[in-house]
């Protein structure tokens, strides 16, 4: 990250994680109702890990995606990266099996063709770069290697529409007030996933990174979508 305005951004997303960090999973379990676990296990399905297989999670947090990949795989290693060293703290005490590393997601620490899957989840919403989020990721991967992307959706031109959006703008802010006392962080999140792409756009950036065979499902309404790439075989 070179020009100021990114800079800014990103040093705004890291003070605002540092803030939440001790209430982040119960605020996504609430808002999401409990589907949260679901959508990390679809995302660990799809990363496809054979045995003892290495597994990169960018913009880990608290290791939430990790920690599932190590309860539905055996003898995997797992590795989480993320930029603020609070999230991660708040996560380290219950999950041990994990290898943590602070690291910004656009310039990540690792030789290439390392891991069989790198995931991610609400990440890509965040980095300023979204081409290159994708391009570290997939050049960190072996060739053949899955690249899963968990991240929120803007809602849809529907009859829903105008409900999800009450509950974005209303509800979801109301629920950063009361159980992480913090409604301005919640504000943001809800904005983002607003003026986030869609998964049909995402694919394409994916498409335009390198990656091959992308695919992608959409949950909640049409608001939460995961997405699958490939690393081209050699």
């Amino acid at each position: 990250m070179t020009d100021k305005p990114d800079n800014n951004k990103a040093g705004n997303i890291r003070a605002m994680f540092k803030n939440i960090s001790g209430r982040y999973d119960l605020l996504n379990t609430i808002m999401t109702f409990g589907r949260d676990k679901s959508w990390r296990r679809f995302v660990i399905k799809e990363a496809s890990l054979g045995p003892n297989a290495l597994i990169l999670d960018v913009g880990t947090g608290t290791g939430k995606i990790l920690h599932e990949a190590l309860l539905l795989n055996n003898g995997i290693k797992a590795f989480g990266v993320d930029f603020t060293l609070e999230m991660m703290l708040a996560g380290k005490e219950q999950k041990k099996d994990i290898s943590w590393c602070c690291a910004d997601a656009l310039v990540l620490p690792f030789p290439d063709s390392v891991f069989d899957a790198v995931t991610s989840g609400y990440l890509i919403r965040n980095v300023t770069d979204i081409h290159r989020a994708f391009a570290e990721q997939m050049r960190t991967a072996k060739p053949g290697g899955k690249i899963v992307c968990l991240d929120t959706s803007p809602p849809a031109q529907n009859l829903l529409r105008p409900f999800i959006l009450l509950y974005l703008k209303l509800v979801i802010p109301l629920l950063g007030l009361i159980f992480a006392g913090n409604k301005n962080a919640y504000r943001y999140l809800t904005s983002s996933t607003q003026a986030f792409k869609s998964p049909e756009e995402l694919a394409l950036i994916m498409k335009d990174a390198g990656l091959v065979n992308i695919r992608f499902r959409k949950f909640m309404f049409g608001t939460i979508s995961i997405l699958c790439g490939t690393r081209p075989s050699l």
